[in-house]
């Protein structure tokens, strides 16, 4: 829970009744100047200009000023004052979500820039960063495959992890099937309402020991839903290849998505299958899962309201009685009585 201290009117309507003070002391200003008539004639002004200056002489001027600040309060204290502490509680019902990446030795094509896996773990790593309220791990896979993370709320964790996955972490092939197993074994046990797998690769399964079909009826089974990506252009991509003696060159290869089979498993566990050719799309295909698989957030409020109007009250009731006891007295003291 979260407090949020704020400052409101509750009757807000009588804040128009200040623009009425300007009209006031304009008012008293005409008529003092209208009542302004000379009485006496006087032959030379040098003697009066010798008068000592005397700044009580002033004090008339103050009564209205003096009432204007006293209505002033008034008005604010009637707009009713507050303040608002808002308590928030935030109650997220999140959701599991493990990305499964493919990282074997195709993945190094530069059909998407600067290579399929650095565009995959980039375009992941901000989906991480939208994703507050779930729990996220990440898994990866070739010929086998492995947890690099379990599904955590720690996200700095996850994405510093994210950074070290890399080609060479195992054997060099495809498991699309172990990489779904491996996945939904951490997911079996969540207790979350939803749970989902994206899966991402760039081929088609050529080894370990369980089927992609067969694990994605397991992830039917199990209630978890797949989100496939094929990553890849249509045809023929770029692969780069050291050469010892003439360095680096590109040779293309061809790009080989067993779309159907990815169609067909994330068809069975209600999800979708996507095909990105390009960091566009990928981008793209990454936001609708966002869209797809929102996280249920409540949030209930509690108000605690304070009235502040006395305080206003207290210094209308304060001017209204310096205006009084200047109308009343110091502006009609004897001293100042010479001067009529």
């Amino acid at each position: 829970m979260r407090p949020e201290l704020i400052y409101i009117w509750a009757d807000p309507g009588y804040l128009w009744l200040l623009t009425l003070i300007p009209l006031y002391l304009a008012y008293r200003v005409w008529i003092s100047l209208s009542r302004r008539v000379s009485s006496l004639t006087f032959s030379s002004s040098i003697d009066l200009k010798s008068l000592p200056f005397d700044p009580l002489s002033y004090l008339p001027l103050l009564t209205p000023l003096l009432y204007s600040f006293a209505a002033a309060f008034i008005i604010l204290a009637l707009a009713r004052p507050q303040n608002e502490n808002a308590t928030v509680e935030r109650l997220s019902e999140g959701i599991d979500i493990m990305i499964s990446i493919d990282i074997s030795s195709s993945m190094l094509a530069e059909d998407i820039k600067p290579n399929r896996l650095i565009a995959a773990k980039d375009v992941a790593a901000e989906f991480i960063r939208q994703r507050n309220s779930d729990r996220i791990g990440i898994n990866v896979f070739a010929r086998e495959s492995f947890t690099v993370v379990p599904p955590t709320l720690d996200h700095l964790l996850v994405l510093r992890l994210l950074e070290t996955v890399d080609l060479g972490m195992v054997r060099d092939g495809t498991a699309i099937g172990m990489g779904i197993a491996t996945s939904l074994n951490r997911l079996r046990d969540s207790n979350a309402e939803s749970r989902v797998l994206i899966l991402l690769t760039d081929g088609m399964n050529n080894s370990g020991e369980i089927d992609p079909v067969t694990a994605g009826e397991m992830a039917a089974a199990l209630g978890v839903k797949i989100y496939s990506i094929g990553i890849g252009s249509r045809g023929t991509a770029p692969y780069p290849i050291d050469d010892p003696i003439f360095g680096r060159r590109y040779q293309n290869v061809e790009v080989n998505i067993d779309e159907e089979m990815l169609i067909q498993i994330s068809g069975a566990t209600g999800g979708q299958y996507r095909r990105a050719t390009d960091l566009d799309e990928l981008i793209e295909i990454y936001r609708e899962i966002d869209s797809l698989e929102q996280s249920v957030i409540d949030e209930i409020i509690y108000l605690d309201r304070e009235d502040l109007y006395m305080n206003y009250l207290i210094w209308a009731l304060s001017f209204l009685f310096i205006a009084w006891l200047n109308e009343r007295y110091l502006a009609r003291s004897p001293v100042l009585a010479g001067y009529h």
